[in-house]
């Protein structure tokens, strides 16, 4: 099944309509969806690497647009979607401690966020939830979003034909490397928040 869904992917990156599901994926992924945008973004990227960069524009700008969404349903709605949604993924005892951790370390947060499996979602939810100053919570996620988005553009640009050729030829490790850092990420934010 993931490797169908590999291929397609592939696929959809010739199509004109590829950079817009990417950017709603992107979008959905940082308030309520929960699949990563890099299910799309690294064979987006194999297939075109002429235009990772571009590619790594839309993840950031529509991921950001999807953070400042779910910072509101953290703002104004964590009793009914907010916590819902901490609900859904088993994580409601940890999104207390997540909170309170903002009044000191919310930049950090968000900021380290970006290079852990941590669903961004959460953080974005959460810095909402906790009040976190909204100026510096999209500069942050323009910052971190970016670095991590416009570095898988790097990697693919300079690597991306070792990269293909080695998902290729160990599909199904590379896929369950992928699924237990994803779920590896929510394990994370249990324990350690």
């Amino acid at each position: 099944m993931l490797r169908r869904l590999y291929d397609w992917t592939l696929s959809l990156a010739a199509r004109p309509s590829a950079p817009y599901a990417l950017a709603a994926v992107s979008f959905s992924e940082s308030s309520f969806f929960p699949v990563p945008p890099d299910v799309m973004l690294v064979p987006m990227m194999l297939a075109r690497p002429d235009k990772a960069w571009f590619y790594a524009l839309i993840c950031t700008i529509a991921s950001v647009l999807g953070g400042i969404l779910g910072y509101f349903i953290g703002l104004g709605l964590y009793d009914s979607v907010g916590a819902w949604l901490f609900q859904l993924y088993g994580l409601a005892e940890g999104a207390e401690t997540f909170r309170h951790a903002y009044a000191d370390y919310g930049h950090w947060v968000i900021l380290l966020k970006g290079l852990t499996p941590i669903p961004y979602k959460l953080v974005t939810i959460t810095s909402g939830f906790a009040g976190y100053h909204l100026g510096w919570f999209i500069a942050l996620s323009i910052l971190t979003r970016g670095a991590r988005f416009f570095l898988v553009a790097l990697l693919m640009s300079q690597f991306g034909p070792r990269i293909k050729s080695i998902i290729d030829n160990n599909f199904n490790l590379v896929a369950a490397l992928a699924i237990a850092a994803f779920i590896g990420g929510f394990v994370a934010f249990r324990y350690l928040f």
